[in-house]
C-alpha cells in the first residue's frame, strides 16, 4: 500500500456519466481549512440551484492545496432513500445484538407482503 493521499486537480458536482472527468467519486467526508467558510459565504448556487460544497472546495483549491484520500471499501449512498435503507439493513445484520431480531422482522414482513 503506497501513498493513498493525492492532490486534487479538479472537482465536478454531479457530472453526467459521459462528462465525468474520472471514475472517482466524492464520498462526503472532509477535513478543510477555515477558509472554506469565507468562500461559502460568497458562493453562488450551482447544480440543482443549491450552494454546492464541491464548488466551494474547487474554489478553495485555487488558494491552497486540497488532497483526496483513495478510499477502498464499500460505498454507501445514504443521500438516497433506498441507499439509506440498504445501508441500515447491512449494518444491522453485522451487529450481533440486532441481527436475529432484524431477520425475524424481515421474514415476517416478507410473509405478510407475499400473502397480499
Amino acid at each position: 500500500m503506497g501513498n493513498r493521499f493525492y492532490s486534487v486537480n479538479r472537482l465536478v458536482e454531479k457530472p453526467k456519466q459521459e462528462e465525468a472527468p474520472s471514475n472517482l467519486a466524492i464520498l462526503g467526508r472532509y477535513i478543510l481549512s477555515p477558509k472554506i467558510f469565507e468562500i461559502l459565504s460568497k458562493q453562488e448556487p450551482g447544480a440543482g440551484g443549491e450552494i454546492q460544497l464541491t464548488d466551494a472546495i474547487a474554489a478553495l483549491n485555487e488558494y491552497e492545496e486540497v488532497y483526496a484520500y483513495d478510499f477502498e471499501g464499500t460505498r454507501y449512498d445514504v443521500g438516497e432513500k433506498m441507499g439509506f435503507i440498504q445501508t441500515t439493513i447491512e449494518f444491522a445484520l453485522k451487529h450481533k445484538d440486532l441481527r436475529s431480531q432484524l431477520l425475524t422482522y424481515l421474514s415476517a414482513t416478507l410473509d405478510k407482503e407475499l400473502i397480499k
